[in-house]
């Protein structure tokens, strides 16, 4: 029977199981044997991460063709302005490449739990949500960096229609089957 988990991983620990250097990585927060990440978070990022032993859910969710919506919030360095959301919306020109247009709409400060180690006190900040559906390497960092304003703070809050709602940092759940089918796998 396949299993289906939602992380909320922390700040600084590794999308993966090892490290040879001995950083913090997902061993330290899901005991579940034979899971692996659906996609990937870099190390300074925090959120929603997806871990499953099925194969074909992870492909569907990681494939770029399948245009699967990921929902970020995004502390920025300035006052973030409209003309920036709306070069974000679309597409900004990363490596000689067009990204796919973004959705991204300013937003006020989301209540989301403090970091561990705090953003520096960069003054003034404001936020952003974006939904991307593709995935380069820190491809949001460098979006935001491309319209002027670089990312303090990256937050995935939401894979397709699953939220981080109701789960702290470190904490993982179970998926039920609803959830499952709503991602395209099939529990």
């Amino acid at each position: 029977m396949p299993r289906f988990l939602a992380l909320h991983k922390p700040f600084n620990v590794l999308s993966s199981f090892t490290d040879p250097k001995g950083r913090a990585t997902l061993a330290d927060y899901v005991p579940v044997p034979g899971v692996y990440a659906a996609g990937r978070l870099d190390y300074d990022s925090e959120g929603l991460l997806l871990l499953t032993d099925d194969g074909a859910l992870i492909h569907q969710l990681t494939d770029p063709r399948h245009e699967h919506p990921k929902t970020y919030l995004v502390q920025l360095e300035g006052l973030v302005t409209e003309q920036a959301a709306e070069a974000l919306r679309r597409g900004v020109v990363l490596r000689g490449r067009r990204t796919r247009p973004a959705e991204a709409e300013i937003i006020g400060e989301p209540g989301l739990p403090p970091r561990p180690v705090p953003v520096r006190a960069y003054h003034p900040t404001s936020w952003l949500k974006v939904v991307l559906r593709e995935g380069q390497k820190r491809q949001l960092r460098r979006m935001t960096a491309a319209v002027g304003f670089p990312t303090l703070r990256l937050v995935r809050w939401a894979i397709g229609p699953l939220t981080l709602e109701g789960l702290a940092p470190g904490e993982w759940r179970e998926l039920s089957s609803a959830e499952v089918t709503s991602l395209g796998g099939s529990s």
